[in-house]
């Protein structure tokens, strides 16, 4: 027995310094310059204004499908039919062998949803890739220069959510329609030698001025902690760079004060955790933990979002110890917060139509049409949306 727990340690031991020398190995390589975040999202609002709610509803689910989770919105461009598109996996429950990527349009000509489509099957992918999937989750979705649609999947083999990798998919053919968007030539992202497991994604990416973006994943396999992958414009790996020396924060959600001035903002795995932050000054090329925020985090991911200038707003779990109440957040400078509004609440009694507690959890947060967009799902039953406008305290019109 003692020679079997110290056998485990050693094992144990050696899978946490393979990962750690593999991220370091990657982040030594080449590199290319600093990037520059894009600079746009939203005007400034007006001296003495807030954010209103013009429209909220569920978002339609595929027929038959009783559990919703971890919803993503992407912002599309301008004349394009869909003011922005929603990804979020579903199924009978979660984790369970049905589980797919669902995805729905907000058509701009009707001011609806979409019906819900399938866009990623497990069993399709998995024998493409060439090993079997179990479950499916946490989808982010970015436009790339040429209008493709990019597709980032969480995907386990063996194992739970810690031994996932990051399965990447391109929108094929390019320019397809929203109404009959597929996905092809999936591929596991390179992150570790290690067979490219326990990285998991959730945060939306970070726009680059050379078409690029940033996108920011986490290690989840006994530590946790952030991890920055710049892509260039066609949605290549160019490198990475770990963002945190903390053990215990993942999830990270990128805003940008600047061209290269950025924040991170994590959720805390630890009992009675805040908010965490980390910030680079050159384009992501080193990282540097802060102090946590004031806020609370239940152990809950978070969506953060940078509109115009000096501008931030952050989607939370506000609640030190439950997902019951999710609030909307707004800052000048990324560490001060002031709730601006509750997004949604539940008394401690609520449950679900299946009988669960109810919460509000997993939000995600888009700058489309002149206004923000929020997501996040609803008891694990639907995705939950909301749309708002600035409106001025003064004269109550909407700038």
């Amino acid at each position: 027995m003692l020679f079997m727990l110290l056998r485990q340690r050693v094992v144990w031991g050696l899978v946490m310094g393979a990962a750690l020398v593999g991220l370091d190995l990657l982040h030594r390589g080449p590199n290319p310059a600093p990037p520059k975040a894009v600079m746009n999202g939203g005007p400034l609002p007006p001296a003495s204004a807030k954010l209103t709610v013009l429209a909220q509803g569920h978002i339609p689910m595929p027929a038959n499908t009783p559990s919703a989770h971890a919803s993503n919105l992407l912002a599309m461009p301008a004349g394009h039919r869909c003011a922005l598109m929603a990804f979020w996996f579903a199924g009978t429950r979660e984790s369970a062998p049905d589980v797919q990527v669902a995805q729905s349009c907000y058509e701009r000509s009707t001011q609806q949803w979409s019906v819900a489509q399938w866009v990623v099957n497990r069993a399709d992918f998995g024998a493409v890739l060439g090993f079997g999937l179990r479950r499916l989750g946490n989808p982010v979705a970015w436009l790339d220069a040429q209008g493709r649609v990019h597709l980032f999947v969480v995907a386990t083999g063996l194992g739970g959510w810690a031994a996932s990798r990051i399965v990447h998919l391109r929108q094929s053919p390019p320019g397809t329609d929203a109404a009959i968007l597929q996905f092809a030539q999936p591929r596991v992202l390179p992150l570790s030698w290690l067979w490219n497991t326990s990285f998991l994604v959730r945060g939306a990416p970070l726009a680059l001025q050379d078409g690029g973006m940033v996108l920011p994943v986490y290690f989840e396999l006994g530590l946790k902690y952030p991890v920055a992958l710049r892509f260039d414009a066609d949605g290549n790996l160019m490198g990475l760079a770990r963002m945190s020396s903390r053990r215990q924060i993942l999830q990270p959600a990128l805003i940008a004060f600047n061209e290269r001035h950025w924040l991170a903002l994590m959720r805390d795995n630890r009992i009675n955790g805040h908010v965490a932050v980390t910030q680079t000054g050159d384009g992501g090329e080193t990282w540097r933990d802060l102090p946590d925020l004031s806020l609370s985090n239940p152990d809950a991911s978070i969506a953060a979002l940078t509109i115009g200038t000096w501008q931030f707003v952050l989607a939370h779990n506000s609640s030190p110890h439950s997902r019951r109440v999710l609030d909307l957040s707004e800052s000048a400078n990324g560490i001060d917060w002031n709730r601006s509004q509750t997004l949604a609440a539940a008394s401690n009694d609520a449950v679900t139509a299946s009988g669960q507690p109810a919460e509000f959890s997993y939000p995600s947060l888009a700058w489309a049409d002149g206004s923000l967009w929020v997501s996040y799902t609803d008891g694990r039953e639907h995705i939950a949306w909301q749309r708002f406008a600035w409106q001025s305290l003064e004269t109550g019109a909407k700038p």
